[in-house]
């Protein structure tokens, strides 16, 4: 006999692209997916998916089979949750990968309005490209695009890398050397600095140093901190120079406790992406997620 429990789990295969986002989805075990795939596939006589790494793609044939049970198994679902005597409604839960410094300066403040849970993780970029295509995580904001030909990316802003540094910093010789365009004396004056980092971020110092100097930077920093705001904190009314993506600072620079120095020639400039599977549960609450950061970004 048809088992109605396989079509939930074919609609759960098919929205999320992969065996394991489907069991996470369902609370099942991933062979237990697996067998209710499998038992479908010999009751309708046809292969539904095409298995790729990671990824499954629906055959002609499960595309039909999708179309035409989609609308009565949500219906079921609904009616599932109506009438079950402890029916509760319960928030879905999206997993979102950002920096840390993205997610203070642009989410952090905002979570008590979110109407569904939120898990954060932090990390490197190219981790949270392969845990958003493996289906643990469901939106990325990233500068790295993944080749995955499940995930999709779409640009909603531009960071530009400047130099900052305290506001006690005598900045005097520094300026003249710009006014000149004299890049060997700005190079070598820069290298007597005293300069901060992060420990992921050493590539906005080399980004930065390559794009004006030509050559890989060649300066060694006296400070390595954990992250951009502990920087801002150091240089806040004191001295030290730092490479970093201009909307960190834009509220230090305006209150004047840290100085935009130079923001090179040419910019150095990142697009940032939202990144997501291509078929996910969650399209709604992504939706909200990306018009959020986007307003906040641009306010």
């Amino acid at each position: 006999m048809l088992n109605l429990e396989w079509f939930r789990t074919f609609k759960a295969i098919y929205e999320t692209g992969n065996l394991s986002a489907a069991a996470q989805v369902l609370f099942i075990s991933q062979p237990g997916v697996s067998l209710h795939l499998s038992s479908l596939e010999t009751y309708t006589g046809y292969r539904l998916f095409d298995r790729e790494t990671r990824k499954m793609v629906p055959t002609e044939r499960g595309t039909i089979l999708y179309n035409w049970i989609i609308e009565p198994v949500n219906r079921l679902m609904e009616a599932e949750q109506t009438f079950h005597r402890n029916s509760i409604v319960e928030k879905p839960t999206i997993r979102v990968g950002m920096g840390f410094e993205t997610f203070e300066f642009t989410l952090e403040e905002h979570l008590a309005q979110l109407p569904f849970n939120l898990i954060l993780r932090f990390g490197e970029y190219p981790q949270m490209v392969h845990d958003l295509d493996s289906g643990k995580l469901d939106l990325i904001l990233t500068p790295q695009k993944g080749w995955q030909p499940n995930l999709e990316y779409t640009a909603f802003t531009t960071e530009r890398l400047v130099l900052v540094c305290g506001s006690e910093t005598d900045t005097g010789t520094f300026e003249q050397h710009v006014l000149g365009n004299d890049r060997t004396a700005i190079r070598q004056w820069l290298k007597e600095q005293v300069w901060y980092t992060t420990t992921a971020d050493m590539e906005h110092l080399r980004s930065f140093w390559l794009s004006n100097f030509d050559s890989l930077p060649d300066v060694k920093p006296n400070y390595v901190v954990p992250y951009c705001c502990s920087i801002l904190r150091c240089l806040r009314n004191g001295k030290g120079f730092a490479v970093m993506p201009d909307f960190l600072c834009r509220k230090e620079v305006a209150q004047g406790t840290v100085k935009l120095v130079w923001e090179g020639d040419p910019h150095v400039e990142n697009t940032l992406h939202f990144g997501k599977r291509k078929k996910t549960i969650h399209a709604k609450e992504i939706r909200q997620l990306e018009q959020l950061l986007t307003r906040t970004w641009a306010g």
